[in-house]
């Protein structure tokens, strides 16, 4: 279905008014990604908080999208969504003594951040809200199960065997 056909008519306008929320946002970018970034790279910053992020670029690097295109309004909205979700609970989870140091030094005003994450939260309902924020506990469970089960040290071993000499 060409773009054309697939703007066409209330969807079309409904899926425009909610791109429209994160319109302001797109200035300010660069800037958050900087602050992303040196959020990423401190090492006081849980690994598994920071694969909150990695799932989110896993899912907007897939070919093919868990919520379909053709779903009005959700389909349109999903790559956005989990994009904004993943900065979101992992802004969240960050100590406030830790992130109010990387706006400091990155000279971001925390008032503007407070005020553009509160208008995402709006956009993003609750409950999708909640369960995202249960993934940094997903991918900690995760890596203490791997552990526990030896397969860090086995796929490690398997990984030397293959390599040729």
């Amino acid at each position: 279905m060409s773009p054309r056909k697939r703007s066409r008519g209330p969807t079309g306008l409904i899926r425009t008014l909610n791109y429209m929320a994160f319109a302001p946002l797109v200035l300010r970018l660069p800037t958050y990604g900087r602050l992303l970034l040196a959020l990423l790279r401190d090492d006081r910053v849980p690994a598994s908080e920071k694969a909150v992020l990695g799932m989110a670029v896993a899912y907007l690097a897939l070919p093919i999208d868990l919520i379909p295109e053709a779903i009005p309004i959700l389909g349109a909205l999903d790559d956005v969504a989990v994009a904004v979700l993943a900065v979101d609970v992992f802004l969240e989870r960050i100590s406030p003594a830790l992130l109010d140091e990387k706006l400091q030094e990155l000279d971001i005003d925390r008032r503007e951040l407070d005020r553009d994450l509160e208008q995402v939260r709006r956009v993003v309902p609750r409950p999708i809200r909640r369960a995202a924020a249960r993934l940094p506990g997903l991918a900690s469970g995760i890596a203490d199960l791997a552990a526990r089960s030896g397969l860090g040290s086995r796929l490690r071993a398997w990984i030397k065997e293959e390599r040729p000499a």
